[in-house]
């Protein structure tokens, strides 16, 4: 009996010869899947015998609701999300702790022979630069206790790999060393670690907490991944000084003047503000996520069709953006920006493409098709009457119901009011669910659907409230703000709120260039000098600090968590009163209004009394 929603699923036949295929047949296309049954079918193929996944999607908001729905099937812990900004100039203007970890994090992934999961990402993501693969599994460091390591070299090739050096660590993604103490944020860990030597020999590895310095559990082994997806060996420092001299030597003017400031800190062993765009010249060749796959890994290919169209674009904006550089003087006409991935993406085998049309795929032969017949789910705006009624509909029919909400209060909600409609539903699980029945489960589905080949019926918020399903990711709700809507509300100094970041400091407008359109930017500013741009057209995501006593904020430190947890908080409050007051609401509607009797003779002549009326 199939008691999980996968294993509903795989009572299909076609989706089980699919599945057992993913990884033997060079080419299949699955027709007929959208949304978060789509979700379904792509985590199915996860197993033993498939390990790992590489899905990629035309867009990065469509690889982040991928992820949201595969990360509520199979668990946040297998689910992995490489981010590329859909807007290519901003993977040469804007960085973030946030991008880089979710690269790195995928990169380590993919090189971990003994982790399972699946790994999403744009069209643009597998476009961009990385490093040669070799490279990036060297770099990485395994200190394991009792070894022997020279602290100096330790502290440059953590510098080269990434690290940034500070006199005391707070963040991910920095390291300190003080006598025979090293402490060393890894990028990707929860808490820092304290490595602390007796002479070359390592003499004890703990875990320690970044405010109050406390040592915490006792570890006989770490390692250390880097904490920067650019890494660049002296060959690679030798090559790209090589071609800049050659592009020195025949350039004329202005042109001359950058190539030569942008060979002067190659020269050094610097990096150039501008790197990214001429990793072209560092380069051996070109690698990208495609060479970190493992052998065999099968490639999803979410609507290709969306991607070709894509890709066309891409082509159009990288294109501008290099001639506008050039018109400029900052670029050379045969650098490449982005690496040209598509080809490989298209005759990358094994793959499997999902689509809903077979229009559209060129010339592409597949070893296989499958047609399913699955239905976006209506949607009924509150109409309670109407959601009993399709209930009854898809029970007659003999299919599994499953209605889902975000929340034990929701449920509990859902749950009353429709046995208010003489529908009492049972509480189930995702993982052990009632076949052939309704019920009532907790959730985080996107959207909900009909998967006619099996009878399977899915209702999220969504179509019952008309209420987008809650993510991870949600609005910041925080109390001592005020909304802005306009830039010229701030003055320099003013304390706002950043919906990511947190509290920062305002510190004026600044007018950047991009593709020949100058944008004005908010500059602001936290803890320890660091600043992020932020488009004036995005001042939404910004409010205005407001202290009821007049105090000053403490600023919040770029990526420490604090402000993340602050706002899990307060959401969680937010969260609690709007369920208190739905369910008022709810409570209201069911009860009956008092009915006057029109006005007599006696009252309009009482009223008539008042000289006011």
């Amino acid at each position: 009996m199939a008691n999980t929603i996968l294993e509903i699923f795989e009572k299909n036949h076609q989706l089980l010869e699919w599945r057992d295929k993913v990884s033997l047949l060079s080419r299949q296309l699955v027709m007929g899947f959208s949304g978060s049954s789509k979700a379904v079918v792509m985590a199915s193929a996860l197993s033993n015998q498939v390990p790992k996944i590489f899905i990629v999607t035309s867009t990065q908001n469509e690889a982040e609701q991928l992820v949201g729905d595969l990360s509520a099937i199979l668990g946040e812990d297998k689910v992995y999300s490489f981010f590329a900004d859909d807007v290519v100039a901003a993977e040469f203007i804007f960085a973030s702790p946030e991008k880089t970890h979710s690269r790195l994090e995928s990169l380590n992934f993919l090189i971990d022979k003994e982790t399972s999961g699946i790994l999403v990402t744009s069209l643009v993501g597998t476009k961009l630069h990385l490093p040669n693969p070799e490279v990036y599994k060297d770099s990485r460091i395994d200190l394991t206790l009792g070894e022997e390591h020279d602290l100096e070299a330790l502290s440059k090739h953590l510098t080269h790999i990434g690290y940034q050096r500070v006199e005391q660590v707070l963040s991910p993604g920095e390291f300190s060393r003080r006598g025979d103490i090293l402490d060393i944020y890894e990028l990707t860990a929860e808490l820092p670690y304290r490595l602390e030597f007796f002479g070359d020999e390592i003499d004890g590895i703990r875990q320690f907490d970044s405010d109050s310095q406390k040592s915490l559990n006792n570890l006989d082994h770490v390692a250390i991944s880097p904490a920067d997806d650019i890494i660049l060996t002296r060959e690679d420092y030798q090559r790209a000084e090589k071609a800049l001299e050659s592009a020195v030597s025949k350039a004329e003017g202005p042109h001359n003047a950058y190539l030569e400031e942008v060979l002067s800190v190659t020269i050094d062993g610097y990096r150039h503000k501008d790197l990214r765009k001429f990793l072209s010249l560092f380069d051996d060749k070109a690698y990208t996520l495609f060479d970190y796959l493992p052998k065999g890994t099968p490639v999803f290919v979410d609507d290709f069709q969306k991607i070709v169209d894509r890709h066309g674009r891409l082509e159009l904006e990288v294109a501008n953006l290099l001639t506008e550089d050039l018109h400029q003087g900052k670029s050379l006409s045969y650098l490449n920006y982005f690496v040209d991935s598509f080809k490989t993406l298209r005759n990358y085998q094994p793959a499997s493409f999902f689509s809903n049309f077979h229009k559209g795929l060129g010339n592409l032969k597949f070893d296989k098709l499958y047609q399913f017949t699955q239905y976006p789910m209506q949607e009924f705006f509150n109409q309670f009457p109407l959601l009993v009624d399709e209930i009854h509909r898809y029970t007659k029919n003999k299919a599994t119901v499953i209605l889902q909400v975000g929340s034990e209060k929701q449920l509990k909600s859902l749950k009353e009011t429709l046995e208010e409609y003489n529908l009492d539903l049972p509480l189930s699980r995702f993982g052990d669910l009632i076949p052939y029945k309704p019920q009532l489960v907790l959730g985080n589905l996107s959207n909900g659907f009909y998967f006619a080949d099996e009878k399977l019926v899915l209702v999220t918020e969504r179509e019952i409230f008309h209420k987008k399903v809650k993510r991870r990711a949600r609005s910041s709700h925080v109390s001592n703000a005020e909304r802005l809507k306009d830039y010229n509300e701030l003055e320099k100094g003013d304390y706002v709120v950043h919906q990511t970041h947190g509290i920062g400091q305002f510190k004026g407008i600044e007018t950047i260039e991009i593709k020949g359109v100058h944008r004005d930017y908010l500059t602001i500013q936290y803890q320890d000098a660091a600043t992020i741009s932020l488009p004036v057209e995005q001042i939404e995501s910004l409010s205005k600090y407001v202290s009821a006593d007049g105090k000053e904020p403490k600023i919040n430190k770029l990526n420490d968590g604090r402000f993340q947890k602050t706002k899990q908080k307060v959401s969680k409050q937010v969260e609690d009163i709007a369920d208190d007051l739905l369910k008022l609401y709810a409570e209201r509607s069911q009860l009956k209004g008092l009915h006057f009797s029109p006005d007599d003779d006696n009252q309009r002549d009482f009223e008539d009394d008042f000289r006011l009326c």
